[in-house]
């Protein structure tokens, strides 16, 4: 197995653990992280993302498969299975991973999900109406972004 496939096996590996400690040390000090809710992170704000994620686990399970990479890019598939906290809906979250490396650590990591289908889980009746619209993504990430703000004031 290419040693980047194995660093992308450890970080999800230490995900299903909620060891996120051992996920950000997986990234590169300039990283950039993206995804629907999350959409421009820059070095320590992922590591920080996926502490504060972790810190706030509630009955939480990640699967992952179809890792592969080269010395360059890799890719993943995961789905994440947990209880949205500012509701209490479960949600399962089907997310399609890309990967840039440099020097043995991830530098570009990019998720891609559905985020009308996150909604319609995390939100009930208003994400399955109104979640496909910008109105909506836009206070997703704002209410993301002040948790994250928040987390990293505290620290």
């Amino acid at each position: 197995m290419h040693p980047n496939a194995q660093l992308i096996e450890r970080f999800y590996a230490a995900f299903q653990r909620l060891d996120a400690e051992t996920m950000a040390a997986c990234y590169a000090a300039d990283v950039e992280f993206s995804d629907p809710v999350f959409p421009s992170l820059q070095g320590a704000e992922a590591g920080d993302m996926w502490r504060m994620l972790a810190s706030k686990a509630q009955n939480f399970s990640v699967v992952f498969d179809s890792v592969s990479a080269d010395d360059q890019r890799g890719q993943a598939h995961w789905v994440a299975t947990y209880t949205f906290s500012q509701t209490g809906r479960t949600v399962v979250n089907d997310i399609q991973a890309s990967f840039a490396f440099r020097d043995g650590k991830i530098v570009n990591h990019r998720d891609r999900f559905d985020l009308w289908k996150w909604s319609r889980q995390a939100l009930g009746l208003k994400g399955w109406l109104l979640g496909w619209t910008p109105l909506v993504r836009n206070a997703i990430q704002a209410q993301a972004a002040k948790g994250l703000a928040m987390y990293r004031s505290k620290k």
